[in-house]
């Protein structure tokens, strides 16, 4: 299913542990890893060394990528690296674009140490810019890594977004013969009725129910088995974390909306905070304009 995993990789602990998962899924689909550090054009690095014009980060870089290779080495994963210069964020992006990898895997709020382009704002920009799916690894102490995925939970709003985003989620999960949870939450602390009736804001019960049996239909023709229906009421967001104590979830997967432009995620405030504070690697896929 992936052939071209992309790690953007700086040589922490936190980033380190990335590295081991994303080598399990990159084992299991017999796919390459690509190592990439970008050397961030917004910080001073230029130094002179015995007369020469170098940039630290960059050098920095290059053994920091051949550090990650030993590892992918010992791991039994094929490795490409490269170090490039630029705003990481966007740079990311491009790159991932522009040599077609399908998978883009990356912490986000690291431990403290964690280099600065990987943490909080660079990985939410790159899951909010990037037409290729990003699974985002928050790595905290309660942060749980399994693979392969027994469980993957699947919110959805209904929208087209979210339901081209559970496709993908769907063809994973099928790869993986795995348990598909799908969530809709009704939207309790949405203001007025007018609104919580609304298809396109999915906070109706029936709404609700004919978001997950989108998702739950395509999923089974996509081949997934096993499928769990989850209708909550509440906040989005916490309902979410909820659902993914509860259910032993493995992974989540959410959809974006792909507006560069606007840099919006698909259910606003949710998405990111589910990226912040899931406990379990979140994919984030981005439907395209």
């Amino acid at each position: 299913m992936y052939e071209d995993i992309l790690v953007p990789f700086d040589g922490s602990e936190g980033a380190a542990e990335v590295l081991h998962h994303a080598s399990e899924i990159a084992h299991w689909a017999d796919a390459t890893i690509h190592v990439l550090y970008v050397a961030d054009t917004n910080r001073d690095s230029v130094t002179v060394v015995e007369g020469q014009t170098v940039d630290a980060l960059a050098q920095e870089g290059e053994d920091i990528v051949e550090e990650a290779t030993k590892t992918l080495d010992s791991l039994g994963v094929p490795s490409e690296t490269d170090v490039v210069q630029g705003d990481p964020a966007p740079t990311i992006v491009e790159y991932a674009e522009r040599y077609d990898h399908d998978l883009v895997v990356m912490p986000t709020h690291g431990r403290e140490g964690l280099s600065r382009y990987l943490i909080g704002s660079v990985s939410e920009k790159v899951v909010r810019l990037s037409s290729v799916p990003v699974l985002t690894v928050r790595m905290q102490p309660d942060e749980q890594l399994t693979f392969p995925y027994e469980d993957i939970l699947i919110p959805t709003d209904g929208s087209t977004a979210a339901t081209h985003a559970a496709v993908h989620l769907a063809e994973l999960a099928a790869a993986l013969d795995t348990t598909v949870h799908v969530l809709s939450v009704v939207d309790d602390s949405a203001p007025g009725p007018d609104v919580r009736s609304t298809v396109a804001g999915n906070e109706s019960e029936q709404a609700a129910t004919d978001a997950v049996e989108t998702v739950v239909s395509d999923a089974e023709t996509h081949g997934v088995t096993d499928t769990v229906r989850h209708i909550e009421h509440g906040t989005p967001a916490e309902e979410i974390l909820d659902c993914i104590e509860s259910n032993d979830i493995h992974a989540v997967g959410m959809g974006t909306t792909g507006k560069r432009g606007t840099d919006r995620i698909l259910l606003g405030s949710v998405a990111e905070k589910t990226v912040r504070s899931a406990p379990v690697p979140v994919m984030t896929v981005t439907k395209p304009e």
